[in-house]
């Protein structure tokens, strides 16, 4: 069964307790990670998830809080002898620089390097990033200040839906993405421009009928606030809500 691992819960300032949001799905035959932050190695170790299991790594967008991890993820895979092929998602927008940022810490002459394919995706509603026995992934841009996609993983044995909508303002791309999602996860920043706030995060899940709501990207530590994310979702939403917290998992 296919499972799902909160690796990072925090908006742009991590904490002690919560790192940038990123998440990891695992499979049998494949391990998806989507974004990648921090310290990429220890963080899966915490985790409990192999380093070089990892098949796809989708880049929902070029935010620092979401791809300062890459080079190091790549480096650290090289160094400890991967071989295999490691596919990257992400829009062209996204790609490109990405490829720059990679180029500039000169990867081309690392020797024996394992191989990695890009692939470019269209800035498309419903675009398939990958089909494979046990799942398939979605994409759809959302609003947020630079171009961004949100998710949607359709898991085929257990016909289950997850939704995700990464950095984004309240849009109706997020929820047809979501639409009868078991569960949607969704930002909750605060209201902002390219975020949304608890409150509107539910509306979105309200709007998309999901089963269930997480609410992820949130503030932590010493700039948490005191207000409480899940009862002012709850106000707008009927259904079951919870904070997404770091290491959090959930099956499919």
């Amino acid at each position: 069964m296919a499972k799902l691992i909160i690796l990072g819960s925090s908006n742009a300032i991590p904490s002690k307790d919560h790192e940038n949001t990123h998440l990891v799905i695992l499979g049998d035959q494949r391990t998806v990670l989507v974004d990648c932050v921090g310290n990429p190695i220890v963080r899966l170790e915490q985790a409990g998830v192999d380093l070089n299991s990892i098949t796809d790594l989708v880049i929902t967008h070029f935010h620092p809080d979401h791809v300062s991890g890459v080079p190091l993820l790549l480096m650290d895979m090289w160094l400890t002898g991967r071989r295999d092929l490691l596919n990257i998602y992400g829009l062209h927008y996204t790609l490109d620089r990405l490829e720059a940022l990679m180029n500039s810490y000169e990867w081309g002459q690392w020797p024996d390097f394992f191989p990695v394919a890009f692939h470019r995706l269209p800035a498309s509603e419903m675009t398939t990033v990958l089909d494979c026995p046990e799942f398939r992934i979605f994409s759809s841009p959302v609003r947020h200040m630079i171009p961004t996609i949100g998710l949607r993983f359709e898991f085929k044995t257990s016909e289950k839906v997850l939704a995700y909508s990464c950095d984004t303002e309240p849009c109706a791309q997020v929820v047809r993405l979501a639409s009868g999602a078991d569960v949607l996860i969704h930002e909750s920043a605060g209201e902002a421009r390219g975020h949304s706030s608890a409150a509107q995060a539910a509306e979105i899940a309200r709007q998309a009928e999901v089963g269930a709501l997480y609410l992820i990207h949130y503030p932590t530590g010493a700039y948490a606030g005191d207000t409480d994310l899940t009862r002012e979702a709850g106000r707008r939403y009927p259904g079951p809500v919870e904070l997404a917290t770091d290491f959090m998992s959930l099956e499919f």
